[in-house]
Formats: C-alpha cells, structure tokens, sequence
C-alpha cells in the first residue's frame, strides 16, 4: 500500500496526504523517491498531510530531514500538517519540531509560505 494517499495543488504548494505508517522500506523510499522527482521538476514547497499516519520510524525520520533540507538548499519549504500523537511525540523526543514546521490547519499551514510577489510597475 502507498505512503502517499493523495496529492494536489494549492497555489505554488504540493499537499500530499499521506497515510499508514512512514517506516523503513516502500513507505519511505517511497515519499523519499516522489519529493526527488517533484523538486527536480521545480516544485520546491510542500505541506505533507500525515493526518492519517499512524506511526514513524527513524527512516521516517529521515526522509522528512531530507526532504526539508532538499527543499531549503532549492529554495523551497517543507511543513507538516495534522500529526498523530504519536508521530508529534516521536518528533517532539527528536528534537525536530523546532526546525520543520507543523500546523493543525492547513489554511494557516498555507499562508505560512510567504511567496514573494513581483514588484508591480507603478503607471505613469
């Protein structure tokens, strides 16, 4: 079963919804394989939605780091929405919760990417 139940657009931002339990083997390889092939397509900001995971384990772990670092070095941001107990726990213990993001609504989540918008010529 995929890691990555569902995914789709909000502006300039990647939502996938994952669910089941982000452990060593398919499941990260998995959300590790498709956040390589989204940023080297340019899509560089992401809001992975892991209200339905259900566990994490230091692979887990590491595919997120990944994750975030490849999106910072590109100029990109990667954020997590709705953690299980569990999983907010397990990050918590870590220590990551203080340098990846995470939001319990997504429309917050979402306005927390700040896009730069162009300069607008003022008329003449």
């Amino acid at each position: 079963m995929s890691i990555i139940n569902n995914e789709r657009q909000a502006g300039p931002v990647t939502i996938l919804e994952l669910s089941g339990r982000l452990f060593i083997g398919e499941a990260s390889d998995e959300l590790d394989e498709k956040l390589q092939s989204f940023m080297s397509a340019g899509r560089l900001n992401f809001l992975l939605d892991c209200s339905h995971v259900s566990g994490i384990d230091s692979q887990g772990i590491k595919s997120l780091v990944r994750g975030v670092i490849s999106a910072q070095k590109r100029g990109g941001k990667l954020k997590l929405l709705n953690l299980s107990r569990r999983v907010k726990e397990v990050l918590q213990i870590t220590r990551l919760l203080t340098v990846i993001e995470s939001f319990d609504d997504e429309s917050a989540a979402l306005q927390s990417f700040s896009f730069q918008n162009p300069p607008r010529a003022d008329p003449a």
